[in-house]
């Protein structure tokens, strides 16, 4: 007899709450033991009303003495309770019949929330409630960070069940925790369980702050991890094999193309730029596979020394790739090294989305050749159609701007075999440029993997920037002060802000203000620039405003990087209390490019405020007080953490969650010592640490 298999037993569905938690990212026991209360509430005492104070959260127990609903301009259930020393009135916007059930007059309730003064007396608005009785809690009650259909009753008890299933023995030894004086008696778990339970008798700013030992254990612990794990990326990289791209000797009267270059230059380099430019030359002639990170203030003069970098290569007989954000930047490149090159001999091919398909068709050709020594372009370069040659470097200019998926594409792409019979793969040398510069902490962090050179020294000639923060109720005088840069025969810029919420908006702001800007300059050709125009459309514009023939252009940031018009001397920046700190650095080095003193007019508006918010005033005062780029990064890093550095390197997951970049420089350099002797004398330990604190994160770290 043959028996029928059993049907498979589908799984059962999840339930809101484990739907939200998965959504939150607690999907393992350590992910939960991991998820670390906002703040507490204290539980453990109950309260007098005739002690408290205003604005303090209390508990208090008392009876209800009255409980009505008040019907008007707001429906609201309004109940007094009494303790015997005062009474307090509850008031409840949004209650059910429950509510009024459990709050009947004559019930004893236990209730807590923040207290409120006032003519009517002691109140609390919508405070937690439960019949009175039963035991105090004995440690303070965390609340989580959480979402909707998620409480924190059940997030509580998922909580602690993901405490007490973890894994979590020590996997630093005891000898290097002494060194950062970690006592022994908060190991991992003795620091976690405190965390989520601490003593009533412990001062709350120690845990607030971060400063409590139990804290101080999870930092040690998380930069230690990620220390490791960039340790590892770059060991990993090391074994790699890449191209030798050696300065060719020269034959006979023949230079080598990058001195060609350097001659045919009408400017000499700057010290920072020769001594940059030897960083790279050495890692191209080595055969594993330069991983660099070239940064320089705004006109620092980053793309002469990426042009030397793909002479060398180019001299070589290997295809070099540049790769830009956006297709304004990479024009920008395209042009100035076409400039430089093509007199050398060097065929130049460009690639965008929005070619048409022959030339793109004849472009791919030359690549695919190898005619096209160097290849200039958006992502479009990562695309499947795109077959190189012989690729050995790729540039990427403005690194941030790229995700994680789009990097990984690139080097990916760029694997060859090394020919000859050989079936050693090669791997691409990498450059990648970046004119936010990186503070000092996030690169010993987040960009430990890389080798990073510095462009410290602006040409000669360039002239210092004055930036002044000006109320938009005085825009009349910023319109007569673009009269009279005119009549100098000088070019402006006039930025307006990108409100991602809602393009229809971005748009009405620059075309009104293209509009008012038309009329009052009679007679000056006002463009405008936004991001949904046709290519040749900006294009156009952009080539009137490069002329000299346009006196103003109006566009949202899509002129952020790679726009150099030596003849701009004033750049007005709109509503620019709505931008990030780095991007006003970026925009104002667009002009202060030539001779002529230049100025940068920050306009702020405080809408129906009465004043600027607190963030957005320490970011106008820090442009007003530096041209520094270094300085800007150290005070972007205090004010906003280090996703605006980061762009997509994080792919939206933090990798520090608990250390402070800005704070705990003490522990990150503990942490950079630690991680070699880690991985050469403890590598189970180390690899055991990497995984429970990063999972599948450290992947991102190698990109």
């Amino acid at each position: 007899m043959t028996v029928a298999p059993s049907p498979a037993t589908k799984p059962k569905p999840l339930s809101i709450p484990q739907k939200a938690m998965l959504k939150l990212g607690l999907a393992r026991p350590i992910d939960l033991a991991l998820h670390l209360p906002l703040r507490y509430e204290d539980e453990t005492q109950i309260q007098r009303l005739s002690e408290v104070r205003e604005g303090q959260s209390a508990q208090v127990e008392g009876v209800v003495t009255s409980c009505e609903v008040k019907l008007g301009g707001h429906r609201q259930l309004l109940v007094t309770l009494d303790d015997g020393t005062d009474t307090c009135t509850l008031r409840f916007f949004t209650f059910y019949p429950t509510t009024q059930k459990a709050l009947a007059v004559g019930n004893r309730v236990r209730v807590r929330g923040e207290i409120k003064g006032g003519f009517m007396g002691l109140q609390m608005m919508h405070p937690t409630f439960k019949p009175a009785g039963g035991d105090l809690a004995v440690a303070l009650t965390p609340i989580y960070p959480t979402s909707a259909g998620l409480p924190q009753a059940y997030l509580r008890r998922a909580v602690d069940g993901g405490l007490s299933r973890s894994e979590l023995s020590n996997t630093i030894p005891l000898e290097f925790l002494s060194q950062i004086s970690l006592q022994p008696r908060w190991g991992l778990r003795e620091a976690l369980t405190f965390l989520h339970h601490p003593a009533p008798d412990v001062p709350l700013a120690t845990l607030e702050d971060h400063s409590h030992p139990a804290w101080q254990r999870l930092k040690a612990e998380e930069l230690l991890a990620q220390q490791i794990s960039q340790l590892q990326a770059k060991r990993e990289r090391a074994k790699l094999r890449a191209p030798v791209l050696a300065v060719r000797a020269a034959p006979g009267d023949v230079a080598p193309l990058h001195e060609q270059l350097l001659a045919a230059l009408p400017f000499g380099l700057t010290g920072a730029q020769r001594r940059v430019g030897e960083d790279i030359a050495q890692d191209l002639a080595r055969a594993v596979p330069m991983h660099r990170l070239l940064q320089g203030d705004v006109g620092s003069g980053k793309t002469v020394v990426a042009a030397l970098a793909a002479a060398i290569c180019i001299d070589a007989g290997w295809q070099c790739a540049l790769m830009a954000p956006t297709e304004i930047l990479a024009r920008q490149h395209f042009t100035k090294l076409l400039s430089w090159l093509e007199p050398l001999g060097i065929k130049t091919a460009w690639l965008t989305g929005s070619q048409k398909a022959k030339e793109r068709r004849e472009m791919l050709a030359l690549i695919a050749s190898g005619e096209a020594g160097l290849v200039i372009g958006t992502h479009a370069i990562i695309q499947d159609k795109v077959v190189f040659s012989k690729l050995a470097l790729a540039i990427i200019d403005e690194q941030h701007r790229f995700g994680v998926a789009q990097r990984l594409a690139l080097r990916s792409k760029l694997t060859i075999e090394s020919g000859e019979g050989d079936a050693t793969l090669l791997e691409p040398h990498l450059l990648m440029m970046t004119a936010t510069p990186i503070p000092r902490t996030l690169a010993m962090s987040y960009y430990a993997d890389l080798d990073v050179s510095t462009i410290d020294e602006l040409p000669p000639g360039r002239t210092p920037i004055i930036t002044k923060v000006v109320n938009d109720a005085r825009r009349d005088e910023v319109i007569e002060r673009i009269r009279f840069q005119l009549q100098e025969g000088r070019q402006i810029y006039w930025v307006c802000p990108l409100i991602e919420e809602s393009e229809a908006l971005d748009l009405t702001n620059a075309t009104e203000t293209h509009a008012e800007l038309s009329a009052a300059l009679p007679g000056v050709m006002v463009g405008l620039l936004h991001s949904r125009m046709p290519v040749a459309e900006k294009r156009a514009v952009m080539a009137l405003f490069t002329s000299g023939e346009m006196g103003v252009l109006v566009s949202t940031t899509v002129i952020e990087v790679g726009v150099d018009v030596p003849n701009a001397s004033l750049m007005v920046i709109e509503h620019s209390e709505r931008f990030g700190l780095s991007q006003l650095h970026q925009l104002r080095g667009r002009v202060g490019r030539g001779a002529a003193a230049s100025a940068c007019v920050l306009l702020y508006s405080t809408g129906d405020a009465p004043r600027l918010g607190e963030t957005a005033r320490e970011r106008l005062r820090a442009m007003a007080e530096t041209n520094d780029g270094f300085e800007i990064a150290r005070r972007d890093l205090e004010i906003r953490g280090p996703g605006e550095f980061l762009g997509s390197r994080q792919s939206g997951a933090a990798l520090l969650r608990f250390a402070d970049l800005a704070l705990d420089a003490d522990l990150l350099e503990w942490a950079k010592e630690l991680a070699p002797v880690m991985l050469d004398q403890h590598p189970h330990l180390a690899e055991k640490h990497v995984q429970r604190w990063l999972g599948t994160k450290a992947e991102y770290l190698k990109a």
